[in-house]
């Protein structure tokens, strides 16, 4: 009788939970639908010459329910239509779209004289889809166990419409989130408690991390290769090799182009070199996802992957994420209001900029508003949105980027007041992804990292007058006329340059290049913006050149006591040392000034925060992990490359289903990725932390 009575009171409170979950919405909709009709001269529920108010009332009702099954029923087919328009167009005509389903609405209710014009049924509609929204989430917040449940049921749902398994599962899923480009450094001083005026304390500006460090996690930097870069970064990451990978851009002699990793089909031949190398489809090969990457990381759920973007498929089509993101016309008004207001703040920004004077700074009008709006929240709101599905259906692994503060601290600097907004709201969408996880059906591990940081610095052309592309043309006709033949390549990737000789095959020697240019080598080495040149040597192999004359040989080691590499750390020579062997590392390799009193570098690009070569906090990401899983080496030592980073993940990966090595238990050399001693398994990830509980809509 007990397990009946129980079943009773589980279908009795599940039968309210659900009607509460229409009726609540329902209700939004016709009191918003009222209000409107009040204050809206070309909206109107009744005819021109009156009508009761219940008679009005009944009509708000009427249209409001059949705006909301035209909503649960019409629009996923509609936008699953438009799944192939572009992501801008397709956010911009889903409010045109529901302005249209409201006008259908009002045609079909029997009660009453409904109409409006075209324009203002557009704002009707996202009024009501936004108070529908909202009073669903408030209504299922409100009892957070209520809310639990209704995840479940929701993740039970999709789960069995493919046939799987619908209990829960003990063995832990793993989240990998990317904060693209925060630094060690930077995420540190934004976990520390913060003082305001007269010593107020004002917490840390990003707490839901802050708690995490405290308690659950535990956090570490690491270091990049020579090409600090996301290219270089996250491809090593998910597909296990950056060999061949010397910047974000570089030209290729055999073929005469220019190959991007941020571009699609560039992205897509580094990722099918990768595989090509390993064997290994990638770190997301069993039940992964991956959202908002460069690179898939072998997972057949993709979302906002660039070297997928050309790819069409009915379960794994790059645009995939848009359309589980917008079926929802309350997200896309939610996400319209936070666009405009990220485009206000940063026009206001901006010019908060120019009259203080600041510098260094850049010009920031033109698109760059709205570009910066797209990154910090349209992308966002998607990717996280991907991610809540990805849990709330099982996934065993999930690796997605979130590229907010990468777009704003390349224009505003790494730190300051434009990028703290940024870190409190991914600190907000951390959270919102951590609460989703309690009902998720299987318990979840959450790991943070960033594939680089950011150093400042005024461009080289704001500092100098000049670009590089300027410099390689004085250089190569300060001895006289410059030798025939076609001018060189010149490429950026932040504060790291590329100077190729397309008329000369191969590598070009340094003595080749002396023949051809004598005085360019020392026009570049000697001048006050550029740290060291890489070339080679048909005698002495790769060559670091620096000011004054300084040389040192990489392979003997040969001048290294007076190397320009020693101001940039340890692990600097042998960082260009493996670049060197590149096939594809540029005739002449040009990294910046390095100013190790202030941390700045020169970026041979427009930007004021920059991140490709060496020098400062550019190469120290970070790694945040739970305490629970082993460390990523051994106490002391250092975590160096992003294949290195690779192999830690895919460690932690195993240990959700195999035996976990006690941390004491780790070679010396640090690298405990292939096979493990067995220990104890670990305990399902619990999310800790201040924050957790606080409202994140």
């Amino acid at each position: 009788m007990g397990r009946v009575r129980d079943a009773v009171r589980r279908f009795g409170r599940s039968a309210r939970e659900r009607w509460r979950e229409v009726v609540g919405p329902w209700a939004a909709g016709t009191v918003t639908m009222l209000v409107l009709a009040a204050v809206l001269p070309d909206f109107r529920l009744q005819s021109a010459d009156g009508e009761s108010a219940t008679r009005v009332a009944i009509a708000a009702a009427l249209g409001a329910g059949v705006f909301g099954l035209l909503g649960a029923v019409v629009w996923p087919m509609i936008v699953r239509a438009l799944l192939l328009v572009p992501a801008f167009v397709l956010g911009l005509l889903v409010f045109f779209l529901n302005g249209s389903l409201l006008l259908i609405a009002l045609a079909l209710i029997p009660v009453g004289s409904g109409a409006a014009e075209p324009e203002t049924a557009v704002v009707v509609a996202a009024a009501m889809s936004a108070a529908s929204s909202a009073a669903g989430t408030f209504l299922a917040v409100r009892d957070d166990a209520a809310y639990g449940r209704r995840l479940a049921r929701l993740a039970d749902r999709k789960r069995r419409r493919r046939g799987e398994h619908t209990g829960r599962r003990s063995a832990p899923g793993t989240v990998f989130l990317q904060l693209d480009g925060v630094g060690h450094d930077v995420l540190r001083d934004a976990l520390r408690e913060r003082r305001g005026a007269g010593g107020r304390r004002k917490g840390p500006l990003m707490p839901t991390l802050a708690g995490w460090a405290a308690t659950s996690h535990r956090l570490t930097p690491w270091r990049t290769d020579w090409s600090s870069q996301t290219g270089a970064s996250q491809l090593a990451i998910l597909h296990g090799s950056n060999e061949d990978v010397p910047a974000f851009r570089w030209y290729e002699k055999e073929t005469g182009e220019v190959l991007v990793s941020g571009r699609p089909a560039g992205a897509a031949e580094l990722q099918r070199r990768a595989v090509a190398r390993t064997g290994d489809r990638g770190l997301l090969a069993a039940d992964g996802a991956s959202r908002g990457n460069l690179f898939s990381g072998g997972a057949e759920q993709v979302a906002l992957v660039l070297s997928v973007a050309a790819r069409r498929g009915r379960h794994n089509r790059s645009r995939s994420g848009y359309f589980a993101y917008f079926s929802d016309p309350a997200n896309a008004t939610r996400t319209a209001v936070s666009y405009v207001a990220e485009v206000l703040r940063e026009i206001v920004q901006s010019v908060r900029a120019r009259i203080r004077r600041e510098s260094p700074r850049l010009p920031r009008g033109g698109l760059y508003p709205f570009v910066r709006a797209f990154a910090t929240v349209v992308e966002r709101d998607v990717v996280v949105a991907a991610v809540l599905g990805d849990i709330l259906s099982g996934r065993t692994a999930v690796y997605a980027d979130l590229v907010g503060y990468d777009e704003v601290a390349h224009h505003s600097g790494p730190r300051g007041r434009d990028t703290h907004q940024v870190l409190r709201d991914l600190d907000r969408a951390v959270a919102l992804i951590a609460r989703v996880t309690r009902h998720a059906p299987r318990p979840y591990r959450i790991v943070l990292l960033s594939d680089h940081g950011q150093s400042p610095g005024e461009t080289f052309a704001g500092q100098y007058g000049l670009t590089l592309e300027e410099l390689v043309r004085q250089g190569r006709g300060a001895a006289g006329p410059p030798a025939a033949g076609r001018p060189p390549v010149v490429l950026a990737s932040g504060n790291l340059g590329l100077v190729s000789f397309p008329d000369l095959p191969g590598r070009a020697s340094r003595e080749e290049i002396d023949r051809r240019h004598p005085a360019l080598l020392r026009v570049l080495a000697d001048h006050p913006g550029i740290g060291f040149l890489l070339v080679r040597s048909e005698e002495h192999g790769p060559v670091v050149l620096g000011p004054g004359g300084a040389e040192h040989r990489l392979e003997t080691g040969e001048g290294a006591g007076e190397s320009p590499l020693r101001a940039l750390g340890p692990g600097a020579a042998e960082a260009v040392r493996r670049a060197a062997g590149f096939p594809h590392t540029a005739d002449i390799m040009v990294n910046s000034a390095y100013d190790p009193a202030t941390g700045a570098v020169h970026a041979f690009e427009e930007q004021i925060g920059s991140h490709g070569g060496l020098g400062g906090e550019q190469g120290r990401p970070f790694l945040l992990w739970p305490r629970e899983l082993s460390a990523p080496v051994r106490d002391g030592g250092e975590l160096v490359g992003a294949e290195r980073v690779h192999r830690v993940l895919r460690r932690w990966l195993r240990e959700a289903t195999e035996p976990q090595i006690p941390v004491d238990r780790i070679p010396l050399d640090g690298r405990a990725d292939e096979s493990l001693p067995v220990g104890d398994m670990p305990a399902p990830f619990a999310v800790t932390g201040p924050a957790l509980r606080d409202k994140t809509e």
